[in-house]
């Protein structure tokens, strides 16, 4: 079974046991939003350690947990599952989730950039980039969205937090147009 070295933070027990039956990893549970100090203090000493992975459900609930997370341990690796592969009967989490599609979320995770990597104007995506492929402006672009998300990892958003995502987590224009070729031929 293949191990990841930052431990993964996830939001309840059932989420646990379905990356232990994908994954050899530490694994450290927020039970929710109301995180308690003491978890709070187990956050802080894997971040100083091995590193944290933040790897949430991809609901409401989630996002707002990872985003609490995050303005705490900007360090932090985040993993993203698509919605219809932690999706079963209305439920959705990734105690839903294959071990399979757990392991391709977790080895597609991705860091957050520095201010300093932010500041490369040239580097950062635009809205030129989300329309090239039909990501904006088109009744098709949640579609697209979701679809380019999964395939680099950074999971579904609405336009703003997709063209975040994209000037957050280091992706390379290079790996953009790569990525979005494959799935969208019909632009080249």
């Amino acid at each position: 079974m293949k191990k990841i070295k930052e431990v993964i933070v996830v939001e309840g027990r059932d989420d646990e046991s379905a990356v232990k039956a994908a994954i050899d990893a530490e694994i450290i549970i927020t039970h929710g939003f109301k995180i308690s100090p003491a978890t709070w203090e187990l956050l802080r000493k894997a971040e100083e350690g091995p590193g944290l992975l933040i790897f949430t459900d991809p609901d409401h609930a989630g996002e707002q947990i990872r985003k609490r997370l995050a303005e705490r341990f900007p360090k932090a690796k985040h993993a993203y599952l698509p919605k219809a592969e932690a999706l079963r009967k209305g439920d959705i989490g990734i105690e839903n989730a294959s071990p399979e599609n757990i392991l391709a979320a977790l080895e597609k995770a991705r860091c957050t950039r520095t201010d300093d990597e932010n500041n490369l104007a040239a580097d950062l995506f635009t809205t030129e980039d989300l329309l090239y492929f039909g990501l904006i402006g088109e009744s098709t672009a949640s579609k697209r969205r979701d679809q380019l998300g999964k395939s680099l990892g950074i999971g579904y958003g609405n336009a703003k937090t997709f063209l975040g995502r994209l000037n957050h987590y280091g992706i390379t224009k290079e790996e953009y147009y790569e990525h979005g070729k494959a799935l969208f031929a019909d632009n080249d």
